[in-house]
């Protein structure tokens, strides 16, 4: 199984990943129209989240970070990439908690956040240390780690509101979404509950009203109280500005018309069908008219 993601803060790449353990970064020819691979990597432990740094006006290097047994963040190249560090908050101990998922901060690029399996989220801090050979070093370090469910973390994701930078929320498999703010850590909120105590998998944020988010439950009908979905369904949306794009095992990507709500929406607007069960979908954030399914070992950028 593999999965993959339509990059979006650098449009230049896209990438896969497998349980082969590498990483590859894939371009488009200009001149053939094709998608080539333009670089791999190892990776020593299968990859649960690849994120580019957010960077819309271009004056960071090319960070890639990816979450798995650790945090590391890489630098890419034309022809190479570098692990740049590795984050390990538990350095006192040979014992490793996996990590489920992890986001990186929009407002501060300084500043990403994981979800572990041991309950815990964790804040980090990257820093610019000396130049070596006109390159800065990247290092990182713990801000802050805190216990934020009963039971495993599943995801954790930065919100907008206040500002966009000290915000962020967490979902686990005790079934909540908790709410928190780096500048008030003492306490936290619960602001909703699986009614079933269904664990919660992933969650996203409105990029364009913070007071909404959408989850998703595990074994779910629902997409949190957004849409009607079929059983095994797994949603996501990289922002509710597009409309929600689903995968099945069926072998169907669909997109459903979500503006009729909180009425029914029963049928989806467009659906496509691929060669294979899609493991992963992701919309293009600069262009919203692409999306990326992954089935198989194959990618397929689609247009709407």
């Amino acid at each position: 199984m593999g999965s993959g993601y339509l990059a979006s803060e650098k449009q230049k790449f896209t990438w896969l990943h497998f349980v082969v353990l590498q990483v590859q970064l894939v371009g488009l020819d200009e001149e053939s129209s094709e998608f080539i691979c333009r670089n791999t990597f190892d990776h020593p432990y299968p990859t649960t989240k690849l994120m580019w740094i957010p960077d819309t006006k271009g004056v960071y290097p090319d960070l890639l970070a990816t979450s798995g047994d650790y945090l590391r963040v890489w630098r890419v190249g034309e022809t190479e990439t570098r692990l740049e560090c590795l984050l390990n908050n538990n350095k006192n101990s040979d014992f490793c908690a996996p990590l489920t998922s992890f986001d990186w901060n929009e407002v501060d690029p300084y500043l990403l956040g994981t979800s572990s399996i041991d309950t815990t989220c964790t804040i980090w801090g990257l820093e610019t240390g000396q130049v070596l050979g006109r390159v800065n070093l990247v290092s990182g370090h713990v801000k802050t780690q805190l216990i934020a469910h009963d039971k495993e973390v599943y995801d954790i994701a930065f919100s907008r509101a206040g500002g966009g930078r000290d915000m962020f929320a967490s979902v686990g498999a005790d079934g909540s979404v908790r709410m928190f703010d780096l500048r008030h850590l003492e306490h936290s909120t619960i602001i909703y509950e699986d009614p079933q105590h269904h664990p919660l998998l992933r969650l996203c944020w409105n990029k364009q009203d913070p007071n909404y988010l959408a989850t998703m439950a595990m074994d779910g009908m629902e997409l949190s109280s957004l849409m009607s979905a079929s059983e095994e369904m797994r949603c996501r949306s990289e922002s509710l500005r597009h409309p929600p794009l689903c995968r099945a095992d069926d072998h169907q990507a669909l997109i459903w018309d979500i503006q009729q709500m909180p009425r029914a929406i029963e049928d989806p607007i467009l659906a496509y069908t691929a060669e294979g069960e899609i493991n992963n979908v992701q919309w293009a954030s600069t262009q919203p008219d692409w999306i990326a399914i992954c089935y198989n070992n194959c990618l397929e950028i689609l247009r709407v």
